[in-house]
């Protein structure tokens, strides 16, 4: 089977898609990821123990924090480091990952591209770099936006981040739509719909200039 499909036809030019699953710690990689290797479309299934044993020995420790961190926290991550094909040539890759969720926005694994950029000339790797800047920026966003709209419930509320998050993740289900999205939408509709009384503004800018005296647990 050709798994080129697995990120849609849009894979980026020399390069190709994965996906690991938390559920078996199950890899799935693209044709042109199994030939960076040196394999042959099908020919072996890949595993973490394999990947990493293609990494180049000075690699070796940052890749297996970077599949330690992917595995046990299904954190987002970019790498760029060299790979050892079956003839030994070195590659050197960038390499992107981000969260799978399932309906309920829940980790099941990550899914990102490999990009080979061994012969790119280094005006090209800046570009690399650009659009690898902007696919980090844009994760950052999303959780960005999530913790906007939990600092909003901690605030009016007066309950925790896992409580917040919890409520969050109702509405989302509730409603059928993406947390991030929910989210977002929600922060928007906060800015444009909740104006705040004078008295709060005044109340706001006074702790924001005596914040530095504030102890905790005092009264102000």
């Amino acid at each position: 089977m050709d798994n080129d499909e697995l990120l849609g036809s849009n894979a980026p030019p020399q390069g190709g898609s994965f996906r690991f699953y938390l559920d078996g710690q199950r890899w799935e990689w693209s044709d042109p990821v199994a030939r960076m290797h040196g394999y042959h479309p099908g020919e072996i299934t890949p595993t973490t123990e394999l990947l990493l044993s293609h990494k180049h020995p000075d690699d070796q420790a940052q890749v297996a924090a970077v599949f330690d961190k992917m595995i046990h926290a299904g954190a987002p991550f970019s790498s760029k480091h060299r790979i050892i094909d079956t003839d030994g040539h070195i590659h050197h890759v960038i390499v992107v990952g981000d969260r799978m969720l399932d309906e309920n926005d829940r980790v099941i694994g990550t899914s990102g591209y490999y990009i080979d950029v061994t012969e790119t000339l280094e005006t090209d790797l800046r570009e690399f770099n650009v659009a690898l800047t902007e696919a980090v920026a844009e994760v950052e966003k999303s959780r960005a936006v999530i913790e906007q709209a939990k600092g909003a419930l901690m605030l009016v509320y007066g309950i925790s981040s896992e409580r917040a998050f919890g409520i969050l993740t109702w509405r989302s289900q509730e409603t059928n739509t993406k947390l991030h999205t929910f989210a977002e939408r929600f922060v928007d509709a906060l800015i444009a719909e909740a104006p705040l009384p004078a008295s709060f503004r005044a109340w706001f800018d006074h702790l924001l200039l005596t914040a530095h005296k504030h102890q905790p647990g005092a009264q102000d």
